[in-house]
């Protein structure tokens, strides 16, 4: 058996001082390694020792900084637990990018608000049936442009949560359309150089806190039963925005404006949402995923094409969960007047809804004031009988309900696992909020995720718990409340969300469409959001709206796949002026996207992983740096 320090203070620090010796000896033999292999490979020789050390950046001896180390600038200051490494004449690996050290200059300031499968030259070529020609249309190979979105002139850093939730800086997205067509609906107010965001909306003129104050008195908001909600057609997002008081967090969305950036508001706010319609193209999250949607006013035609969009949000609603429609054609008796359509139009159309409703074997809870609600089945025990009386939609056979990244819709009621009784939850019962955060996922529990495992998650937990204790020391922002918007470009259990709970931040969950496994549904299970993303393509969303990207492994995913220039190109894009990005993975690859982001006017260091310097994994930290496009100058 091995000696017993623990009754000898003085016998515990000789041991410590004697396994200190050890691992800077250890250390110092494989710096000594690695020099030498890069002297054989042509390099100069030492003139001393301390050089030797410092030329392979394995000074283990000593704090002081060389004179060739990257200082950050004062505006970003990571702590750093140990000098950047530098591995670039050790480490050659072919990843699949373009030229090595080249230059991307600025675009053209008419590419500030580029949104590249959004773009609305791009979206006229395609039907208008169904709004097809606003869904997802990314450019060709031949059409990627390599260069840098401007951000406008005067650009600031948003406000810092909560103060975003109510104010925006008019220079960031310089829009008063919206200001000036919803002037009566208190959606957004320009006051000199910022807009206000009163909180209002078309169906809420008390504001959306009373509204949903309204809707509490319904269904149950405030018990922990519901976090996680979809709002489709979003407008600005004051829904979604009021909702996290009461710690619920909502996607929302709605499609690319020709002017009005409802979707940029909200996130230029802090406030979740992305670029998307209801089309003829699932929306890109799983099966059972939300436990509340909701449309006020959304304008989406609910029952045409059989039903078909409403058959879309039973698929991502979890078993139990609620539907909630405000504004046309609820209360048309009262309204119809200022709506200017007949009674009969709107009669007509409730009913329809009313009947795709009963034919998806939902439940009408209640119709009150301006609010209808209803709730999808626990599981499908009664539906599967009612299907004798109401035969369409029939229920799916052999679909894959989380498949969802352009597929396209279906008339078909997605099934839900089967239940031993008519009281069981389908899919299993979630615990409540805030629990359900750590608590192990139904679709873990059940295993139904191949290869994912009890012991796998709480490890990943773990894991995660002290990753985001180590980035706390490297990026002084994230303690400090200067990040609000964060993405995950690699999600997997959601664990990067889960510890990412203790700041005011949220966070985008990104689940790769080639992944080993889809997670995306745990994660939601787990009461976080996100969504599916093929990372060869452009996120739907607007430039510079997130403050934030984890990209962990991401790259070694995608380097035989596509170009990863133009995946670095994508995170400037949605990244703001002086965001950060944390890149994990092998040296290698580090090596060349810190090739690839020095000539994107980024600052960048790698770092040794937070375990010590033995673990092959390592960490590139970079920041975007503050630039501007300039101001076009009229002719004269």
């Amino acid at each position: 058996m091995g000696k017993d320090y623990s009754g000898s203070p003085k016998l515990q620090l000789r041991e410590l001082k004697r396994k200190r010796l050890m691992w800077v000896l250890v250390v110092s033999g494989l710096c000594v390694f690695f020099y030498v292999l890069g002297a054989w490979q042509g390099s100069r020789a030492p003139t001393s020792q301390s050089e030797l050390y410092s030329r392979v950046g394995c000074d283990v001896g000593s704090t002081k900084k060389t004179s060739n180390e990257q200082v950050p600038s004062s505006s970003w200051d990571p702590q750093p637990v140990s000098d950047p490494l530098d591995f670039e004449s050790h480490h050659q690996l072919e990843v699949n990018s373009s030229e090595e050290s080249q230059k991307f200059p600025p675009c053209d300031m008419s590419f500030s608000e580029y949104t590249p499968c959004q773009d609305r030259q791009r979206g006229r070529k395609f039907d208008r049936k169904m709004m097809k020609y606003r869904e997802r249309h990314c450019p060709k190979k031949e059409e990627l442009i390599r260069c840098l979105i401007p951000a406008p002139p005067n650009y600031k850093a948003p406000f810092k949560w909560p103060q975003s939730r109510d104010y925006a800086w008019y220079a960031n997205i310089p829009h008063k359309e919206l200001s000036i067509e919803k002037a009566n609906q208190n959606w957004i107010q320009v006051e000199g150089d910022r807009f206000r965001f009163p909180g209002g909306g078309t169906m809420f003129p008390r504001g959306a806190d009373a509204y949903i104050d309204d809707i509490n008195e319904l269904i149950p908001l405030s018990d922990g039963t519901i976090r996680t909600a979809v709002d489709t057609g979003c407008g600005v997002a004051s829904w979604g925005a009021y909702l996290l008081k009461r710690d619920i967090i909502a996607m929302s969305f709605a499609p690319r404006d020709t002017h009005e950036a409802q979707v940029w508001f909200a996130l230029e706010r802090g406030i979740p949402a992305m670029i998307g319609i209801m089309g003829s193209q699932r929306l890109p999250y799983p099966a059972r995923a939300f436990d509340m949607a909701h449309c006020s006013r959304c304008l989406i035609p609910w029952f045409s094409n059989d039903g078909m969009y409403l058959t879309e949000v039973d698929r991502i609603l979890r078993p139990g969960g609620y539907w909630i429609l405000s504004g046309p054609p609820i209360r048309w008796k009262k309204y119809w007047r200022g709506w200017e359509r007949t009674k009969e139009d709107l009669k007509q159309e409730q009913d329809s809804i009313e009947d795709v409703a009963k034919r998806l074997c939902w439940k009408k809870v209640i119709e009150k004031g301006d609010l209808s609600v209803w709730q999808k089945p626990f599981n499908h025990v009664q539906c599967i009988k009612n299907k004798k009386i109401y035969r369409t939609p029939h229920i799916c056979k052999s679909d894959n309900a989380d498949a969802a990244w352009y597929k396209n819709m279906e008339t078909c009621i997605t099934s839900l696992p089967e239940v031993s009784s008519s009281d069981e939850v389908a899919g299993g019962k979630l615990e409540k909020w805030p629990e359900r955060a750590f608590a192990v996922p139904p679709r873990i529990s059940s295993g139904s995720i191949p290869g994912v495992t009890v012991e796998k998650f709480q490890q990943d937990n773990e894991m995660w718990k002290g990753r985001v204790a180590h980035y706390k020391h490297v990026v002084s922002q994230l303690h400090q409340g200067q990040y609000r918007n964060v993405m995950d470009m690699n999600a997997y259990f959601g664990g990067f969300a889960a510890a990412m709970m203790k700041y005011p931040v949220w966070v985008m969950n990104v689940v790769p469409t080639n992944s080993d496994v889809d997670t995306l549904g745990l994660i939601y299970e787990r009461g976080f959001i996100g969504t599916y993303q093929d990372w060869c393509e452009a996120f739907s969303t607007y430039p510079r709206t997130y403050d934030l990207i984890h990209a962990g492994g991401v790259f070694s995913i995608y380097q035989d796949r596509c170009d990863i220039t133009y995946i670095l190109l994508e995170m400037d894009r949605i990244l703001r002026p002086e965001g950060t990005v944390i890149f994990r993975d092998v040296v290698e690859v580090l090596v060349k996207i810190k090739s690839i982001t020095d000539g994107m006017r980024w600052e960048s260091r790698i770092m040794d992983h937070e375990s010590g310097p033995f673990n092959p994994e390592k960490i590139l930290l970079a920041k975007k740096s503050y630039w501007t496009g300039e101001a076009k100058q009229e002719q004269r």
